[in-house]
């Protein structure tokens, strides 16, 4: 975890949307699912999971549209750019996961993991040694 107390800022591409981070990042990791390969059109995406009540929207929150992805879990991005923004667990509304690449600061935590490898890019291979995993890790409370 990254114990630092500094405030992480971060921003969609088009800067209609600005949030910051006031605890630290929990933990941080690459979601390799079909869902995260399409909503962001890369073989997998970062996300850092952080407190809810810690992330404030500071401008933009008009511009914020919300997709219903699957039963479980939301994902929000700007209506504007399209940049992606947060993932919303409705089982755990105690966190919120903040795309990392929103991020303008240094969160001071890399990735702990890989999930969802059962179903990834086959044609993206894996070169770092963090621990994989099928679907969720286990005891996530997903």
């Amino acid at each position: 975890m990254n114990e630092s107390a500094e405030t992480l800022n971060g921003r969609c591409l088009c800067g209609a949307v600005r949030f910051r981070v006031t605890a630290p990042v929990i933990t941080m990791g690459h979601c390799h699912c079909s869902m995260c390969r399409h909503a962001h059109g890369t073989a997998f995406s970062t996300y850092c999971q952080v407190d809810a009540a810690a992330v404030e929207v500071s401008a933009g929150r008009e511009a914020i549209t919300r997709y219903d992805s699957s039963p479980g879990a939301a994902r929000e991005f700007c209506r504007h750019c399209g940049s992606k923004l947060f993932y919303r667990a409705r089982e755990m509304p105690e966190f919120l996961w903040v795309a990392a690449g929103a991020l303008d600061d240094d969160p001071g935590v890399r990735p702990d993991f890989h999930i969802f490898v059962a179903s990834k890019a086959p044609w993206h291979e894996i070169t770092d040694t963090l621990p994989r995993y099928g679907e969720f890790p286990p005891g996530d409370g997903h």
